[in-house]
């Protein structure tokens, strides 16, 4: 038995409790009192000290508590910090404009137009961005010697289309066409490409392993010079060869390299030709995508801060300063001191124990701003600079994350500031952004602090990656130990798959690419060097129940089978479902892979109004259970409710 079910309540007696035991010890000390009515002084006093004893035992019951989270302060046990959401952001350049590129620099900042309860949600780039006049409007796929035409497809949800068509062979192209009066600009080009999910999933991440992943297939970059195609230097592919989403960055040729033309299917007007040919292909299935975006870079919802003065050092031990901005996103504060010298920046660290006398570290807790320097001994106090004021600044760091940030597709329309050259009215999100979390919950906390402690921060066991990947901010993770994604049928020595559920509204909450990347960054550097992991999207089953109750006389025939419906959702639920569910108390959620028993089922139709379960019939997807039968699930497998129909009957009826 845990030990947790062994600590008992040190007091629960209630005022009443304690009213009526004082009452009953009236006769025995004092017989002479015959009184009990509330308009007796001696009846008014024993409620008096019955509500001030109340209040005592309400402070004494918290101890226990107060001692654990103390005893988590003691080790350095902290709440998991609010992470930011990302988004990739597409910045159109007016045609009018004269120059063939412009530099949109790093930070750039853009807002949704409809601010929450908190003000605007406000993204920032993470990297610069050289923004080309050329327009992208014109998409085709080579499979020699056809040619097809995707431009309308290219930005559809619902539709995609196959990259190098559906059969993948080498020598079939991607064909980019761009539209414009002005010289290609010699620039780095970067290409966002977003791609379909194959029967509406989301592709795994891919997290690293013992051995280097080997490249889904060879893709060369080349340009059409007028006669023939020449070859571009491919500067980075986060893409996998376009199997995932990421960016792709090309080095252009010298201005003047390009020769406007016609290609293919698109005959209408000449165009510049950019093409990715298949020259070597290993992939299982061939690519598709939703979109290929110019002018997109990937944000994150965040502000910077620069040059804020913290205060000034009196040379005492362990001093703390605040910053105005929280939280703030890991690895983006610097500090610097004035010790007399001019300023100079000191290293974060995560705690002091392995600091100096001399060395130059502080504690940064992001959750509220405070910075901690040393005590002399483990860690230096900062010199007092009587030259100085204000002798500890922090030179840049950056604030954001929650769950407000996952804003849906095409929130983000408003630039703050102005760019040369940018279609102001113009600039969205193409898809919803993701990836952010609140800070977590101090119940959360008190859940997680026994995996931490026995794990120490390591992903061993099955167990270690699912508190470690709901520490990333996620809301459940189910680890499965030997499953590659791609050979799901086969047990693959050395492989672990993280199947994560977000915490997002919904009755079949996804991850998006971004979520998976977060979890698959987080886990990565805490696995075993010999460990091939992968993070993935769970699959979704539908369930239907089809049932016919028998209510009682007196019960209200709507009312049970409202109850019915809700108490039939609430268990199948995916985030708050499960056997310790019910309709008003959420539980952990439908367990992956976990089976749809026959009698479960009958005891979630008895709900308070129902006689007796007529019939039950229970459908997933397209098998139909056997009468009285169970279904069971894949380990990867969650439920979605489907339509369900549920009758409701008297007996008289019947």
């Amino acid at each position: 038995m845990p030990l947790d079910q062994l600590v008992p309540t040190i007091d629960d007696r209630t005022f009443a409790d304690l009213v009526t035991e004082a009452r009953t010890r009236i006769p025995r000390y004092t017989p002479e009192w015959t009184d009990f009515n509330e308009s007796d002084p001696g009846m008014t006093l024993i409620e008096l000290f019955a509500w001030m004893s109340e209040l005592l035992v309400y402070r004494m019951n918290k101890v226990p508590q107060l001692n654990y989270y103390k005893f988590l302060e003691l080790i350095g046990f902290e709440l998991t910090p609010a992470q930011p959401a990302r988004a990739e952001i597409t910045f159109p350049i007016q045609p009018s404009y004269t120059l063939p590129s412009v530099i949109i620099p790093m930070a750039t900042q853009v807002s949704s137009e409809q601010p929450d309860e908190e003000g605007p949600v406000i993204f920032e780039l993470d990297r610069a961005l050289v923004a080309i006049t050329a327009s992208l409007d014109a998409v085709q796929i080579n499979e020699p010697p056809m040619y097809k035409e995707v431009s309308v497809a290219n930005g559809d949800a619902k539709t995609g289309f196959a990259v190098f068509g559906n059969l993948a062979r080498p020598g079939a192209a991607l064909l980019l066409g761009f539209a414009s009066t002005l010289p290609f600009p010699e620039v780095e080009l970067d290409l966002a490409f977003f791609t379909q999910p194959a029967a509406g999933t989301v592709p795994a991440a891919t997290c690293g392993g013992a051995a280097a992943i080997p490249a889904w297939a060879t893709v060369a970059w080349e340009y059409w010079n007028g006669s023939d195609w020449m070859p571009m230097a491919l500067v980075k592919d986060d893409t996998a060869s376009l199997t995932q989403d990421g960016h792709v960055r090309i080095q252009l040729p010298p201005i003047g390299s390009l020769v406007l033309d016609t290609m293919g299917a698109k005959t209408d007007v000449p165009r510049y030709w950019i093409r990715a040919r298949l020259v070597v292909s290993r992939y299982q299935l061939p690519p598709r995508l939703l979109a290929i975006r110019t002018n997109t870079a990937s944000a994150t919802q965040a502000e910077t801060i620069s040059f804020e003065l913290l205060g000034a050092s009196d040379g005492r031990p362990t001093q703390v300063f605040t910053t105005s901005g929280k939280p703030i996103l890991e690895g983006t504060m610097g500090i610097e001191v004035d010790e007399g010298e001019g300023f100079v920046a000191w290293t974060e660290v995560p705690d002091p124990f392995g600091s100096g006398p001399d060395d130059t570290h502080y504690v940064l807790n992001r959750s509220t701003g405070e910075v901690r320097f040393g005590d002399g001994i483990r860690g230096r106090i900062p010199v007092a600079n009587s030259a100085n004021r204000m002798n500890i600044r922090a030179t840049s760091y950056r604030v954001g994350g929650g769950a407000r940030g996952n804003v849906a597709a095409s929130a983000l329309t408003s630039l703050l500031g102005a760019l040369p050259g940018i279609a102001v009215n113009q600039i969205t999100n193409l898809y919803a952004a993701g990836g952010g979390a609140d800070e977590e919950s101090l119940a959360s906390a008190r859940d997680r602090a026994p995996g931490m402690l026995r794990t120490r921060d390591r992903a061993v066991t099955p167990e270690d990656f699912e508190r470690l990947a709901i520490e990333a901010g996620i809301a459940r993770a189910k680890a499965l130990p030997l499953r590659h994604p791609d050979f799901p049928t086969m047990q693959v020595p050395g492989v672990v798959s993280v199947v994560v559920v977000p915490n997002v509204p919904g009755d079949a909450p996804m991850p998006n690419p971004v979520t998976l990347k977060t979890v698959c960054a987080y886990l990565d550097s805490r696995r075993l060097l010999t460990t091939e992991l992968y993070v993935m999207p769970p699959r979704y089953r539908t369930v239907t129940i089809t049932a016919r109750i028998v209510a009682s006389d007196d019960a209200d025939s709507a009312k049970v089978q409202g109850a019915a419906f809700a108490a039939i959702d609430s268990y199948f639920d995916p985030l708050t479902g499960g056997e310790e569910s019910t309709s008003t108390v959420p539980g952990r959620g439908w367990p992956f892979g976990g089976g749809i028993y026959y009698s479960q089922v009958i005891r979630r139709l008895l709900v308070p109004g129902a006689k007796r379960i007529a019939s039950v019939r229970m459908q997933l997807d397209d098998l139909v259970a056997e009468p009285c039968g169970d279904l069971q699930l894949d380990d990867d497998e969650l439920l979605v409710s489907g339509i369900h129909q549920i009758q409701v009957d008297y007996e008289a009826s019947t």
